[in-house]
């Protein structure tokens, strides 16, 4: 590998730390929104490989490293991920420590990376060799996926009813395309009618605006005002085994092995449960907020690393809630990657493990230096001058050209479908998760029919 190539990896890694730092701070942003739709860009633009995974990596950290300064500083989640720990963050608030809430959440995320990379590199290597074998199942296993994800959600008998209709809307306008020769027949249009889920909540919020009844009674709010506490400089590095208590360091440090070894399970879920059990017995109410939100932090950002790199480099099928979420696009990205030509058989086990650890080290020393430095004065500037529906505005629009360039005029109105009922159905409490597995398995699902 020649310095030219290493520089490349190093300038994707802080362009993704850089931008990912902002979004993340920007309130709402969901993960999959707005890391799937770039990563997509990347691929279908033909940088190299090994650079995007960088850049990915690299995004990933950053993301998970700021995501949680708006919940610290004004009790609203950057990411979905980041909701779970709204509660505890508002209790140090609560006590006048903002501060702290920012300084454990990110130093929690940096022991989560520390201890995800090496562990899932090991964990793919050990997979690995029964990569072939699991790849004849992988239709069995997406559909085992949706009804073990149905299962763990809130409103699981629904989830479980919404898999079949939801498989023959997405199989029928595959058909419906072939039939009118829109794409030839066999063609799988795939990434718009991922992306379609990915926004449904954003597509059918829009269709609801066009309702006057509906729009009519949408509360009207004035401009809300947040204060912001100064919080005292950091000297220095910042030293995240410093920041937690040794208590915290190790549950931490528990929670991220669990999030590399349930990778392939809901990260929110699993991210609920650990926080809640490792804090519950603390009857101390800022210690208690202190570990779960460090506890919490770090296995989201494991799970997110192990979700990713395990199915990756082992399978090359994204057989996790990660994988076949934000993470798409190093997979099936066509017509550049497919299931039988993506990164998995692309990058070497080096290859892998240099992108990885550059995209790590430079996001940690980039973000978290930033974000324990300059939290709120980063805050400070997006809460004034990035509206959140800028960004949601941005990535609507990446979604519509890669509906045209999938399938045409007409996919944007099947994308626009999509988007309806994966939106309802989210309201629902369907989850992302079995919308996706569906999505993977449903030509298996309508072979029963056939």
């Amino acid at each position: 590998m020649d310095i030219s190539l290493i520089l490349e990896l190093v300038t994707a890694s802080v362009l993704g730390a850089v931008l990912y730092t902002l979004i993340g701070i920007a309130p709402g942003t969901d993960e999959t929104a707005v890391l799937a739709p770039v990563t997509l860009v990347l691929v279908l633009t033909g940088f190299e490989p090994i650079v995007i995974l960088a850049f990915f990596i690299s995004a990933i950290v950053a993301k998970k490293l700021t995501d949680s300064i708006p919940v610290a500083v004004a009790g609203i989640p950057g990411g979905v991920m980041a909701a779970p720990m709204v509660d505890h963050a508002m209790v140090l608030k609560k006590h006048g420590l903002p501060e702290v809430s920012i300084r454990k959440m990110a130093s929690g995320s940096v022991i989560g990376t520390l201890v995800a990379v090496p562990l899932s590199l090991l964990l793919a290597s050990v997979i690995a060799p029964f990569g072939d074998e699991i790849k004849n199942y992988a239709s069995q296993i997406f559909f085992g996926g949706a009804v073990f994800l149905a299962l763990m959600a809130k409103n699981r008998w629904l989830a479980l009813a919404a898999i079949l209709p939801f498989a023959i809307l997405i199989q029928g306008l595959r058909h419906l395309y072939w039939g009118i020769g829109i794409v030839p027949e066999g063609t799988t249009v795939f990434t718009s009618f991922f992306l379609g889920i990915t926004i449904g909540p954003i597509i059918l919020k829009l269709f609801e605006l066009l309702n006057r009844d509906i729009r009519n009674k949408l509360p009207r709010y004035h401009k809300k005002e947040i204060k912001l506490q100064r919080s005292k400089k950091e000297k220095g590095f910042p030293n995240p085994f410093k920041i937690l208590d040794a208590k915290e360091v190790g549950t931490t440090s528990f929670a991220s092995l669990t999030g590399v070894l349930t990778f392939f399970m809901s990260p929110v879920g699993m991210t609920i449960f650990l926080g809640e059990t490792f804090s519950n017995y603390i009857k101390d109410p800022v210690k208690r907020a202190s570990r779960a939100i460090s506890s919490m932090d770090g296995l989201t950002n494991a799970t997110y690393i192990a979700g990713t790199l395990v199915p990756l480099i082992a399978i090359g099928l994204p057989l996790s809630p990660m994988a076949i979420g934000p993470a798409i696009a190093l997979f099936k990205a066509p017509p550049v990657f497919t299931e039988d030509h993506n990164m998995h058989h692309l990058l070497s086990m080096n290859e892998f493990v240099i992108a990885t650890v550059i995209g790590a080290i430079v996001a940690i020393s980039i973000t978290y230096f930033i974000t324990i430095k300059y939290a709120q004065q980063i805050c400070v500037f997006v809460f004034k001058y990035i509206p959140h529906e800028a960004l949601l505005g941005v990535f609507f629009g990446l979604v519509l050209m890669l509906a045209y360039m999938d399938a045409g005029w007409l996919n944007i109105a099947g994308v626009l479908l999509i988007g309806i009922v994966a939106g309802t159905l989210h309201r629902w409490g369907v989850n992302y998760g079995v919308q996706f597995m569906v999505l993977y398995s449903a030509p298996w699902i309508m072979s029963w029919f056939m």
